[in-house]
């Protein structure tokens, strides 16, 4: 973990993050004792952090965050039962476990759950920000006019929706008008992502955008910053993007974008030769 990425965890009172650089893997059963231990340690000492935190932030000149974040979501974050729940879910209980999640706020206001959707062996695995109106209405990521757009970009490289491509966001309910989703909301869902990449275990990640890119990567790095050069994430080589909702606003962008798509086609075809040597 990164200087930067610690104190984003730290401006949300989150002193131990998730980690998201390597694969998760079911607790055992000498753990759950010292989890549990650690769950009880962090909720006596909740209140006297809590006090400390907004002199801490002015002091420091950063924000204070959401007064509408609930403790619920919070501890969810740093949950380690609850991770290791989530990374020994296989295919079949992992769409009905995001359905049925409510460790942050979106559960409740969302219309369908959006876990993702391709092919589960795919080389490519394809992580954006989260579902917007359409994708609430369908149940389905990217569609509407910004899902058109990639589709476009997928044909450019060859590829398609359900054949080597697999499609998910980094939260899985819609935030209400479409905001951005906030980092805790990020950070409860981040397991589930998780588990999808160790499943999955693609070849090539790309992340379209800022949330994407920040949550995989753990960074407060802008997308300008972060593309165009190859990043790992758990062990997988992820390339950053602008998102086609942007490009769809900024068309001057796609030039970029599909740069960075062609780095992602490069980096995913110098892996497949250095596999075979």
């Amino acid at each position: 973990m990164t200087p930067g990425s610690a104190r984003w965890w730290r401006e949300l009172g989150i002193e131990e993050p998730p980690r998201i650089a390597a694969p998760l893997g079911a607790a055992s059963s000498s753990d759950a004792p010292a989890a549990k231990a650690a769950m009880a340690h962090a909720s006596a000492n909740a209140p006297a952090a809590a006090t400390n935190r907004p002199a801490a932030r002015a002091a420091a000149g950063a924000p204070a965050p959401d007064e509408a974040t609930s403790n619920a979501a919070r501890a969810a974050v740093v949950d380690p039962l609850r991770a290791a729940r989530i990374a020994a879910l296989e295919w079949s209980d992992l769409s009905a476990a995001v359905d049925a999640c409510r460790a942050c706020a979106l559960g409740a206001t969302r219309r369908l759950s959006v876990p993702g959707s391709g092919d589960r062996a795919a080389q490519w695995l394809l992580v954006g920000e989260g579902p917007g109106a359409e994708e609430d209405q369908r149940g389905l990521p990217f569609v509407g006019a910004s899902g058109a757009l990639l589709d476009s970009m997928l044909a450019a490289l060859g590829l398609q929706r359900e054949e080597s491509v697999y499609i998910a966001n980094v939260v899985k309910c819609r935030p209400p008008a479409n905001r951005t989703p906030d980092a805790v909301e990020c950070a409860a869902c981040l397991p589930f992502l998780q588990r999808q990449i160790t499943l999955i275990q693609p070849r090539i990640i790309v992340a379209f955008g800022l949330v994407a890119a920040q949550s995989l990567l753990q960074t407060r790095v802008n997308v300008g910053s972060l593309r165009g050069k190859v990043h790992d994430c758990a062990g997988i080589p992820l390339v950053v993007t602008y998102h086609p909702a942007y490009l769809l606003r900024n068309q001057a962008e796609k030039a970029r974008a599909w740069a960075d798509l062609c780095l992602a086609q490069r980096t995913l075809a110098g892996a497949g030769q250095t596999g075979q040597a």
